[in-house]
């Protein structure tokens, strides 16, 4: 048995005590303020105690490692009960300032916060949270489908997929609207860029994947045909594949869903796209029809959308004063916006 504790009550009158020898008994703690109270105590032997290696005693380490005035025996030798591997004067004490209330008076006072206002701004902005969601997730996609084609440098901006048929339209109508007329675009036709010697299916291959566009003339003529269905098909599968606008339909005729629903690849990719229809002969204007007709493709080949009918209908009424507005130039859109499918 020995002393269990030491307290200034006790011990504190001791004011001319110069030596204190304290080993061999069975405290685990001793209070700093006890031994501040000896203010002529030189020498401090602890040895032999338990003194726990806790917060409890971590005013006790600090007070024996940077007193000036009293020596502790054989303090770098002293042991933690329990711990073979940890001396007293160095076991972790920084969990020991860590003020849990305040830490836990923090932690409440944010979840009441949040459970408080979260409601609030919930039905109060509800809808612009969820326009800014929308605008933010439409600023990303652009930004990656940007930096994707950063990436892929590809060696053209569209493949034009077409009948033989219908290569009048495409050399007359098509390459002249789209290389020429100030347009930059760089097409990938069968006559022209299609390496001599090379299997067609390889050519094909290589001329959608080369491409940041597909553009598939569609016809009667053009269902009909093997090798156009099989373009339409690789074109399709990196649509699919890779969640990408890469797959512009054109019809030049038109073509009634009962005709359609036979090629069930196409009707798919048409449930799913916009497409564009040559405009027909019964328009008003036709050369202002087809004029808005190729800048909703050329629309369609930069940004990898054809749905931007609205944006053209906007920007014609804008050029037209309100109550003046030229009525060639109101069915003409009209005969545009009924050929553009969604």
């Amino acid at each position: 048995m020995g002393i269990s504790n030491f307290t200034k009550e006790v011990f504190g009158n001791l004011t001319k005590l110069r030596i204190l020898q304290l080993n061999r008994n069975v405290m685990q703690s001793i209070r700093v303020d006890a031994l501040e109270s000896l203010p002529k105590l030189h020498y401090l032997d602890i040895r032999n105690t338990p003194l726990s290696c806790t917060c409890e005693n971590s005013l006790l380490q600090n007070w024996t490692v940077h007193n000036q005035n009293a020596q502790v025996v054989y303090l770098y030798n002293l042991l933690c009960p329990n711990q073979a591997k940890s001396r007293f004067y160095n076991f972790d004490t920084k969990v020991c300032y860590i003020d849990l209330e305040e830490y836990f008076f923090f932690s409440t006072a944010v979840v009441i916060f949040l459970f408080t206002v979260a409601p609030l701004l919930y039905v109060k902005l509800y809808w612009k949270m969820k326009y800014g969601y929308y605008v933010f997730i439409s600023w990303f996609g652009e930004q990656w489908r940007r930096l994707r084609e950063k990436e892929e440098n590809c060696k053209y901006d569209a493949f034009i997929s077409y009948n033989s048929s219908d290569e009048q339209w495409v050399m007359d109508q098509l390459i002249p609207n789209l290389e020429g007329n100030g347009s930059s675009f760089k097409l990938c036709l069968h006559h022209r860029d299609f390496e001599l010697g090379r299997n067609i299916v390889d050519n094909i291959v290589s001329a959608v994947y080369s491409s940041r566009k597909t553009i598939c003339v569609v016809s009667r003529n053009f269902l009909k045909s093997e090798w156009c269905s099989l373009e339409i098909q690789l074109a399709s599968y990196r649509l699919f594949d890779e969640h990408r606008d890469v797959l512009l339909l054109v019809f030049l005729e038109q073509i009634s869903e009962r005709q359609v629903s036979c090629y069930h690849r196409m009707r798919k990719v048409m449930l799913k796209k916009t497409y564009l229809q040559w405009p027909s002969s019964d328009c008003t204007d036709p050369t202002q029809a087809q004029a808005l007709f190729w800048n909703q493709l050329r629309r369609a080949i930069r940004s990898g959308s054809i749905q931007e009918a609205e944006e053209i209908n906007n920007e014609v009424h804008e050029e037209e004063e309100p109550g003046n507005v030229d009525t060639h130039t109101s069915e003409n859109m009209t005969c545009l916006l009924e050929n553009v499918h969604l």
